[in-house]
Formats: C-alpha cells, structure tokens, sequence
C-alpha cells in the first residue's frame, strides 16, 4: 500500500465553499457578505459545541478577506495569549474561544472592539456559550453581544451522511450506505477527517482497483494503525465521542 492511503489529514483549507451549511444558511450568507462590503453589521458572536464547525467559519472569514486583499487575523484564544495593538490595524479580525481569555487579554479584547469599530473593521468572536454566559468581564460581554450573535448547529448524522454521499458523487464514485454508516460509527466525527478519510479511501479503490466496500475500509484503517498506531488509536477512540 502507498503513502498516499494513509493521509486522513489532508483536507483542504476552511473556505465558506467547503462548509457543509446545514441549519447555518444565514450565517455563512452574512459572512461571505462581510469581505464584499455587502452587510452592514461586521460585528458577529458564533458560539457552538465542540465540533459544530465554528473554527471553520472563523478561519474561513479570514481567508475570504484575505483573497480579496484586505488585511485580518485569526487568533486562537488561549491564556497567556496576546491581543495587541497590531491586531486593530486588520480589516478583520477573528477570536475563537474567547471563553479561555485571561484577565489582560479581556483587557485587550475589549480595546480591539472599540477600535476595530471605530474604523470601521469587523470583529468576528467565537465561545462555547452565549455571551451572556461567559464569564468574562461584563463589558467585554456587553460589546460581544451588541452584535449579531449566532449558535453554529453541528450536522446531525443524516446531514452528515448526505453531505458524504454528495461528496463522494462528485468525485466520481458511489459511496454505499453501509460504508457510509462504517465511516460515521468507527472515525472521528468532524467533517473535515471524514472527508479526508473518504479521500483515502477513494485513493486506495483506485490503486487497487477494488469497489468501496466496507471490507475495503476495514482494510485500509488496518494498514494505518499497523503505520501509525497512536493515530489509529486516536480515530478509533474519538467514534463515540462528541465531534472535536
């Protein structure tokens, strides 16, 4: 078997076309509005569950702005981070998991949305609850929920297996459902793994000239934790939890 099977990591980069949208129509339509110019209000809260695709969004925002030649940043909140004066010179600049914002970085949080707001930039936040029950200082909280605030609702399983399915169609093969339900009860369960795994999968068929077929799956998912056991370990622990 080559190389080339065992890469369950190499999905594409976040963009707000390789979202699967689900329940999210109207927030990802006013986050591609954002770098267009085309919505007035460029201050929005996502908060979500674990695995809802709320980094993907944030990511994807910021990429949009940059293709379109505008300056913006995305910042994974953690303590000791630092939101300095660099950050409000960006046309656009996103914080994920501001809940793990220490004491000086609320201070600075707080700094950049005033400033971003002043000249007129767009300030894109990301928690794990709403504004309102983040425990944060309560001016911080106040500015995050004067904006649009939106909760990221994570694919239920049937929505994961149409966007699957859709996606296998369009590379050509027909993904039976057996396989399907293999790869949603036995990998993690974000989409960007199940995507990339299925883009394994799809190589190993081709190479071997054999169907997508359950046993084929069983085969190549062997073959990757004989070559990477922590890896396999860590897909095959990862099935019954929420998505990461």
């Amino acid at each position: 078997m080559r190389q080339l099977a065992f890469n369950f990591s190499g999905s594409p980069l976040p963009t707000l076309e390789n979202f699967v949208v689900g329940r999210n129509g109207e927030l990802v339509r006013h986050l591609k509005g954002l770098a267009t110019g085309t919505v007035q209000e460029r201050f929005i809260y996502l908060w979500g569950r674990p695995g809802s695709g709320r980094s993907h969004l944030l990511k994807a925002a910021v990429g949009d702005f940059h293709r379109r030649g505008a300056s913006a940043a995305y910042v994974a909140c953690a303590p000791g981070v630092e939101i300095g004066e660099g950050l409000e010179r960006m046309d656009c600049v996103a914080l994920d998991g501001v809940e793990q914002l220490d004491a000086d970085a609320q201070v600075g949080a707080f700094r950049l949305y005033n400033v971003l707001r002043e000249h007129h930039g767009a300030l894109l936040a990301g928690g794990d609850a709403p504004p309102v029950q983040l425990t944060l200082r309560e001016d911080l909280v106040t500015r995050l929920g004067w904006g649009l605030v939106y909760q990221v609702h994570g694919l239920t399983d049937e929505e994961k297996a149409r966007a699957l399915t859709e996606y296998a169609a369009g590379r050509g093969f027909r993904l039976p459902p057996e396989v399907c339900e293999y790869l949603l009860t036995r990998l993690k369960r974000e989409m960007p793994y199940l995507l990339a795994a299925l883009d394994a999968l799809d190589h190993y068929s081709l190479e071997t000239r054999r169907p997508v077929t359950v046993p084929l799956m069983r085969e190549l998912l062997g073959a990757r934790r004989e070559r990477d056991p922590e890896g396999g370990a860590a897909g095959r622990s990862s099935a019954s939890k929420d998505e990461g």
